[in-house]
């Protein structure tokens, strides 16, 4: 199954159309590719470079929580999305450390700068932890996934809770064709601080088995889409888990699936590595739904793959 994932790195590199983007990096780039991964087999955690399975559980339990607050996440040394809290921080009147102007790709080359850069972010994310207040002020995201998936705001001022309502439709009408949970809200992407590549998924019950489908907008082919299917994944196990059922297959349909121009030569290297056989999930089965499991309760047993592959993020 991972052949697919390799696929379609191989696909990008060779026929990619090269194209500007929003960070300035470059990459190139496909649309419309779809991938399928039958989740009975084998728990999609790519072999042919170590994926860290701990941000993803714990990235996830976030979103579960309907939780847009980055504390969360330091508090479980998960850094994937302090960037875009700490660049909304030093666009404010309280910042007064060095000059943080275009910190997304001046890191990349300027020494004296990157040191600066990750100093101030390691203080921030310190504050953070440490100050409720600020914490309340800066670290929250805006209406992002979390909040989409369990507090979507109505026009009437009311919300609704997407992930709930689909859990209890999979258990009483598990044959509706609208077992559906969006995260793109267009009255909330101006405002939020990225707004949601994955953009909307579904489930389908047959024999048994649930099966789910994610469609993303825009995918970062080498580093984010390895964890986007992870997540699906162990998203569709959780809700197996809680509504009785078998897991069937996880159907990742990407929009613009790009490499950035500075993840070419670390694709070119993944692409050389065997592929080796996936783990097995292990969730704690005194857990029952899928809102009380926590990152202790979640495990992977037999994952042994290839050393990771270091890249920049493209903020």
């Amino acid at each position: 199954m991972e052949q697919a994932y390799l696929d379609l790195g191989r696909k990008i590199l060779t026929e990619g159309n090269v194209k500007s983007d929003r960070t300035g990096t470059g990459t190139k780039s496909i649309f419309g590719y779809q991938m399928r991964f039958d989740l009975s087999q084998g728990f999609p955690l790519l072999t042919t470079k170590r994926i860290p399975f701990g941000l993803i559980k714990s990235e996830l339990l976030w979103f579960i929580q309907g939780n847009t607050n980055i504390r969360y996440l330091i508090e479980h040394n998960n850094h994937i999305w302090d960037e875009w809290a700490f660049e909304r921080y030093v666009k404010s009147a309280e910042y007064a450390g060095p000059d943080m102007t275009d910190f997304g790709r001046r890191s990349l080359s300027d020494e004296a700068f990157n040191k600066d850069y990750q100093r101030e972010l390691a203080t921030f994310c310190e504050k953070i932890v440490d100050e409720p207040k600020f914490a309340e002020k800066y670290g929250d995201l805006g209406n992002i996934y979390g909040a989409q998936w369990r507090h979507w705001q109505t026009r009437t001022g009311e919300t609704i809770d997407q992930l709930k309502n689909v859990i209890e439709m999979i258990k009483t009408t598990p044959d509706s064709r609208r077992l559906l949970v969006s995260a793109w809200n267009p009255e909330d992407v101006p405002t939020v601080a990225l707004p949601p590549c994955h953009t909307m998924f579904q489930f389908y019950v047959s024999d048994g088995k649930l099966s789910c489908q994610l469609y993303q907008r825009s995918g970062d082919v080498f580093l984010g889409i390895p964890f986007n299917i992870a997540s699906y994944a162990l998203l569709t196990h959780l809700i197996a888990h809680e509504t009785g059922l078998e897991v069937g297959d996880f159907v990742h349909t990407i929009g613009d699936a790009h490499l950035y121009s500075n993840h070419f030569e670390q694709m070119e290297l993944q692409l050389q590595r065997e592929i080796r056989a996936f783990p097995k999930l292990v969730l704690d089965n005194q857990r029952k739904s899928i809102f009380d499991f926590d990152v202790e309760d979640i495990k992977v047993e037999g994952y042994e793959p290839h050393p990771s592959i270091k890249a920049p993020i493209a903020v």
